[in-house]
C-alpha cells in the first residue's frame, strides 16, 4: 500500500526553499519536507545548456493532497517552470502518524 507521496524539487536558494516549505507546512500539505545539499544542475535551457547550483528538496504528503501540493508548490515558487517530481513511497513512523492525525 502507498501512502505517502514524494515529491522532489530544486530551488535557486536555501531561503527560497525554505520559504516554500513552510508555507506548505502552515498549510497542513505536507508533514515534512528534507532540504538536500546544494548540488550542480546541467540542463538545457531556451536553446542553451546551463548549469547552476540548485538546493533539492524532499515534500512527504498524502498521495491525497498530493496535487494539491504540486499546485501550491508551482504558484510560490521562484522558477517559471519548477521541476516538481512524484512518485509514491511506504511511510516512516512519522509520516504514518501525521496521517492518522489528519484523518481523525
Amino acid at each position: 500500500m502507498n501512502d505517502t507521496a514524494l515529491l522532489y524539487v530544486t530551488f535557486a536558494s536555501r531561503a527560497d526553499a525554505e520559504r516554500v516549505a513552510e508555507t506548505v507546512l502552515a498549510e497542513r500539505l505536507a508533514a515534512c519536507v528534507n532540504l538536500l545539499a546544494p548540488c550542480t544542475s546541467i540542463y538545457r535551457w531556451q536553446g542553451n545548456i546551463e548549469r547552476g547550483e540548485e538546493v533539492p528538496a524532499l515534500f512527504k504528503t498524502r498521495p491525497a493532497l498530493a496535487l494539491r501540493l504540486r499546485e501550491r508548490i508551482a504558484a510560490i515558487h521562484g522558477y517559471d517552470l519548477p521541476v516538481i517530481e512524484q512518485w509514491p513511497a511506504e511511510a516512516g513512523n512519522a509520516v504514518a502518524r501525521w496521517i492518522a492525525d489528519e484523518t481523525q
